[in-house]
């Protein structure tokens, strides 16, 4: 009975007054999560073609992606333009985002739409648009051209991040810092960076993921020796059935949290 009529918040509403709130965030949860966890499971099993739940278990399928040089390469390739994206996207985007902020809210509203534009068009569109374009200048099938493409639909994250931690700081400091002598940027770097630097750290982290994970984009501009990890996965699964793509799924699973982690470990600030 204490837990049930404790409170959960300044306002006194009563635990019992909350637990349907509660009950469909755990059905929620439970949707969203249980469907990537049967992979876990199915990449273990020692049959031939995925089966869940695995009569007989056998780490054969992680076998075959660590010796395997095609896979490696794929994989490869992924952290190497996820990391190129963080050095693209993320300076982009706090420029856009410190650009919005110092500017009138009129320019402000026809800018900011333009500018996650990417996030709002179907991505299958801007893949095709990339393709022609890439077409047009032998980028096809390029690490550039990954990058770019990556960074395009990155940026508008690390734009939205950032923007909220401009928005919720107090911009007189650095103007204080102008006033002193500095200039725009020394002030930039050594008033404002400092107080917004666990955003930025969320947003590379978060800019990095997106690109890991991106498949679409993936499929229209990469192949050969470019091709990246979520691209060899779709065309095994297309051609194949082989359970290396279970066991491949959770490795990234596990590397997606362990980047969610240290983004909520390392860009939240510390009291």
């Amino acid at each position: 009975m204490g837990i049930w009529n404790s409170s959960v918040s300044e306002t006194q509403i009563k635990f019992k007054n909350r637990l349907w709130l509660y009950i469909i965030a755990m059905i929620i949860l439970f949707l969203l999560i249980v469907p990537s966890l049967v992979v876990i499971p199915m990449s273990f099993s020692d049959s031939q073609y995925l089966e869940f739940p695995p009569e007989s278990y056998s780490t054969r399928w992680y076998e075959n992606y660590f010796y395997s040089i095609d896979w490696l390469q794929a994989t490869w390739t992924s952290v190497k333009v996820g990391v190129l994206t963080i050095f693209l996207a993320t300076p982009l985007g706090i420029m856009a985002a410190y650009g919005l902020v110092n500017s009138n809210a009129k320019i402000r509203s026809i800018l900011f739409p333009i500018m996650i534009s990417p996030m709002m068009v179907p991505v299958i569109l801007v893949a095709i648009g990339l393709f022609y374009f890439y077409v047009q200048f032998n980028m096809v099938n390029s690490i550039l051209g990954l990058v770019l493409g990556h960074s395009l639909i990155a940026m508008p994250l690390v734009l939205i991040i950032v923007l909220s931690a401009l928005s919720n700081y107090d911009m007189n400091q650095e103007k204080v810092a102008r006033s002193l002598g500095a200039s725009r940027l020394r002030a930039f770097f050594e008033i404002t960076l400092p107080q917004i630097k666990f955003s930025i750290v969320s947003a590379s982290l978060i800019s990095f993921l997106t690109s890991f994970d991106e498949v679409i984009i993936s499929l229209f501009v990469s192949g050969g020796d470019n091709s990246t990890i979520t691209r060899s996965m779709f065309l095994a699964l297309r051609d194949q059935i082989d359970p290396t793509i279970a066991a491949i799924s959770t490795i990234l699973i596990i590397i997606s949290s362990v980047f969610l982690i240290l983004t909520q470990t390392f860009g939240s600030p510390k009291d």
